[in-house]
């Protein structure tokens, strides 16, 4: 690309790279980080041009006013982007902007002094602790195919008993199998976590492997396609969806619910926030304080349906 083009001049896109370049190298952010990270700051760029009726090129970057800063952020949000999406997106060109001033000298108080918009805090909505027992059950029934039966069940089942990721889940290797009292997650930031393992997830995985037509090579995924390749993330999405379906469970209950399920159910049950914490592998307790506000809002739920005075 060259001269001014919808994301700007060179000079800023060349910029866009070396960061984007220095956080892949550097700080070992994941491909899915970078290109959203990619998408918020060209996406600026690209505003900036358009608003200014040139391209936003070295110098310009470093003389973006509050005025502008409004004026994306209006724009922004009259495209319909949410608060919680624009405050993403503000995050990662606030991360530009300091990287900028480190690295180039260019800096513009307007970027790092805008504060985001407001917005509701959003609560996890796990699913409900029978909805999630009759769920795993009710997976082994969905599929024709025993093997991929077994297989979906043992990956919602590490979703929902050990607190999983399903990037975390589908990254486990033959070199894995079979599992013992533990496993060694690596999780976001590649920060790895010691994580227990029920024995009904051994049992499931067990199952799974022992009838899974392809091999458990030790450094290729246990958990396959129809055809052999490594299982996808979608076709976990479109597994649940189906249960969800015939459950008659709501849109919120997805795969990643039943970590939050998993976080929930062991908060009801006494688990002490901190250690949540560690088996989640949340870098911050404030992070995993939000099932904290789920419990509570269950047990105002249950209190006004239950309490003989709450109705009158």
């Amino acid at each position: 690309m060259s001269g001014a083009g919808p994301l700007g001049s060179d000079g800023a896109l060349a910029l866009l790279q070396r960061w984007l370049n220095q956080l892949s190298a550097v700080r070992n952010a994941s491909p899915k980080t970078i290109e959203a990270y990619r998408h918020d700051v060209a996406g600026f760029l690209g505003f900036l041009a358009g608003h200014w009726g040139g391209p936003a090129g070295r110098a310009q970057l470093g003389r973006v006013a509050t005025r502008d800063m409004r004026a994306w952020m209006a724009h922004e949000r009259g495209r319909g982007q949410s608060a919680r999406s624009l405050a993403r997106s503000l995050s990662a060109v606030k991360s530009f902007y300091r990287w900028l001033d480190e690295a180039e000298g260019i800096n513009a108080p307007a970027v790092t002094a805008t504060r985001a918009p407001k917005q509701s805090p959003r609560l996890p909505r796990p699913v409900a602790a029978e909805a999630a027992a009759d769920l795993l059950d009710l997976a082994g029934a969905m599929q024709a195919e025993p093997w991929i039966a077994a297989r979906d069940t043992a990956v919602l089942t590490l979703l929902y008993g050990c607190g999983l990721r399903i990037s975390e889940a589908l990254s486990l290797t033959g070199a894995h199998v079979p599992l013992g009292e533990t496993m060694r997650i690596r999780g976001k930031g590649d920060k790895d976590r010691l994580v227990p393992v029920l024995p009904v997830a051994r049992q499931a995985v067990d199952a799974y492997v022992a009838l899974c037509p392809h091999p458990m090579a030790p450094g290729a995924p246990i958990f396959r396609g129809v055809r052999g390749g490594p299982l996808s993330a979608r076709q976990v999405q479109m597994a649940m969806q189906t249960l969800r379906q015939a459950m008659g469970l709501p849109e919120t209950a997805t795969p990643h619910a039943l970590r939050h399920s998993f976080a929930t159910h062991l908060l009801e049950r006494g688990a002490d926030l901190r250690a949540i914490q560690d088996l989640l592998g949340h870098a911050s307790l404030s992070t995993t304080q939000a099932y904290t506000a789920v419990n509570e809002a269950g047990l105002m739920d249950t209190y006004q349906r239950a309490h003989p005075r709450a109705r009158r």
